[in-house]
């Protein structure tokens, strides 16, 4: 059975992009990723050669961490804030998972009563 190669081009985790080419799509000098390298904001790929690699994820973290900076923030101040709305964002994911599932199980428990 054989696999698409390209299929890991979809994969928003896979890091296919070279630090010059992140930063022309975000816009910004390549200083900027090394920075948030170096603070551990993001966690960039290294290639056999030391290269930075970049995924969409991490672009997509690296550009709202830049807007955050933009708004004023601190570097820090920004790391935080978009763990905590990535938090945010797992823990409502999480809640509507549970409420699907209550209701699932409510269905079934309803359809075995009217059953008997």
């Amino acid at each position: 059975m054989s696999t698409d190669p390209l299929q890991s081009l979809d994969d928003p985790d896979h890091p296919v992009l070279t630090m010059s080419q992140a930063a022309e799509l975000l816009g910004v000098q390549a200083a900027f990723l090394r920075s948030l390298d170096s603070s551990g904001v993001l966690h960039p790929h290294r290639s056999p050669g030391g290269h930075r690699r970049y995924s969409r994820h991490q672009l997509q973290v690296a550009a709202r961490v830049r807007v955050l900076l933009d708004d004023g923030h601190l570097l820090s101040s920004a790391q935080v804030i978009v763990q905590l709305q990535d938090d945010l964002a797992d823990a409502l994911a999480d809640a509507e998972q549970a409420r699907d599932e209550r209701d699932a199980a409510r269905g079934e428990r309803d359809a075995g009563a009217t059953g008997s």
